[in-house]
Parts: structure tokens; sequence; C-alpha cells
């Protein structure tokens, strides 16, 4: 499925992997709709957008973990563009504390954008997604596979995502629907500054070596590929794929590999 002339949404948008994840399908001809709760920021975005690559943006203020703002999302769309070809759902939080330290609504928010976004999202987005037989795409993560130290909640929501989509796939095996997961390794993005500590504020600067992590543009682009394609899973790293297929075979060994990483955090959580 090429995108040209399609309808893309894209969660999160209004910076990092969703931000050029817009960039990426509007340079493919794509008509995009881009939903964040910076709305001034995303206003700047589609401005550039059709000025750029002569295309079609919209830009929607949306909290995905407010329900009635998925369905206005959706209907917005429609009523400006008349169908729904792509869900692309990549809005996200992350965290950073040991769980016995952590309050409990870390868990919970991160549970809301990262799980709940996606499922509202989906729910109001697949009933037009199915005319088109187009394709609706999670920006999950290798921690949906592989539990991290300090990430409890950000793994638990992302397992619950991959569920989620797996369920889906199955599902609309007959429809022509197409679901994709798309499984970033770390990503040089502010997901990371604006992680949540143990008290649910903002850490600041990250603690990991972002130069060493790929860009948020090389992300999206192997994400757009995968819808054009229709790839079902994307694991986007050496590391990732290592540590997915370790997971299968040699889970214990696994732990300890992950437990030594995450000592040399600057910071680190776990000594």
């Amino acid at each position: 499925m090429k995108l040209n002339d399609k309808v893309v949404i894209i969660t999160g948008a209004s910076s990092g992997i969703g931000k050029s994840l817009a960039y990426e399908c509007a340079k493919r001809g794509a008509h995009v709709v881009l939903a964040a709760r910076q709305y001034v920021t995303l206003c700047q975005v589609t401005e550039k957008l059709q000025q750029e690559y002569k295309i079609k943006a919209l830009a929607i203020q949306c909290d995905v973990t407010v329900e009635e703002d998925c369905k206005q999302l959706v209907k917005q769309t429609l009523t400006t563009f008349g169908k729904v070809d792509v869900l692309i759902n990549n809005a996200g939080m992350s965290m950073r504390s040991l769980f016995k330290d952590a309050d409990l609504k870390v868990l919970k928010t991160l549970m809301d954008v990262n799980f709940w976004g996606t499922v509202y999202c989906t729910k109001y987005a697949l009933p037009e997604i199915i005319k088109t037989k187009g394709s609706i795409v999670g920006v999950s993560s290798i921690a949906g596979y592989k539990g991290l130290p300090g990430r409890s909640g950000y793994s638990a929501s992302k397992f619950a995502m991959n569920g989620f989509l797996d369920s889906l796939r199955v599902e609309n095996l007959k429809t022509g629907v197409h679901i994709l997961t798309a499984c970033p390794g770390f990503t040089a993005s502010n997901i990371r500054n604006t992680a949540l500590n143990s008290e649910g504020k903002q850490q600041g600067e990250s603690t990991l070596e972002e130069q060493k992590m790929m860009s948020s543009d090389e992300v999206a682009k192997i994400i757009t590929d995968g819808i054009e394609n229709r790839s079902r899973t994307l694991i986007m790293s050496g590391q990732g794929k290592l540590t997915v297929a370790l997971s299968k075979f040699v889970p214990a060994f696994l732990d300890k590999m992950v437990y030594n990483v995450f000592t040399k955090e600057r910071d680190p959580l776990l000594r």
C-alpha cells in the first residue's frame, strides 16, 4: 500500500517519533492528521508540512487519555477528509523509578496514555479503517517483550499494547485490515526527558547515552516502510532482535544481561 493520497492519523505528533512520522508520511504524499496536547506546536508543524510537501495537514488537540477526545479526533478527520486509511498510535510516556519507590499514580498514568490511548483511538478508527482496508499501527517497544528495571509501568503498558494488537490482528484476518506492531529500541527523543520519576514529575535530563541511539527520523522511515509493505512486526535494532531471541531461549541469562546494562546508567537505580 503506497501512502500517496492516503489519510494518516498520528497521535503524539508534536515531537519525537510522532513528528518524524508526520514528515515521513507527508514526504510520501499522505494527508496527515496530527494529534497531541500541544496544539500550537501542532499548528506550526502542519503549516510547514503543507508548504513543503503540498499535502493537506490537520492539527487536532487531543489528550489520548480522554475517550471523548479520541472519538472527536476520528470524527473531525472524517469531516475534513471523508475517510481514514491509517491510524498510528504513537502517543506515549515513559518512567524511571524502581517499583518499590514509585507512587502508583505513575503506573496508572502510563497505562492511561500508552495502553488506553491506543485502545480509545483504535475503537473509533477501526470501523473506518475496515472500509478502506487500511492499517492500524502501534508504536510499542522492546520493553513490550522484556520487562526493564525502573520501567515497570512502561513495560506493563507495552506488553498490554502488544497483546491488544495481537488479538486485533487475529480478529481482522478476514477484513483486510493490516495491524503493525512497531518496536523501536532505544531512540534519541524527548520521551526520556519527559519520563516520570517516582513522584510523577518529569525527570529532565536523560540518564542514557542518547548519541548511541537510533534517531526518531530513522525509526519513522522504518515504520512508514512497514506500513507500505504491510509488515506484521518490526523489531528495529540488533540489540532488540537479540533481546527477543534470548527471552525465548535463555530468559534467566537475559535477566542478568539487562541488569548489568542498567547498572551503567548515569545515577543508576541498580548497583
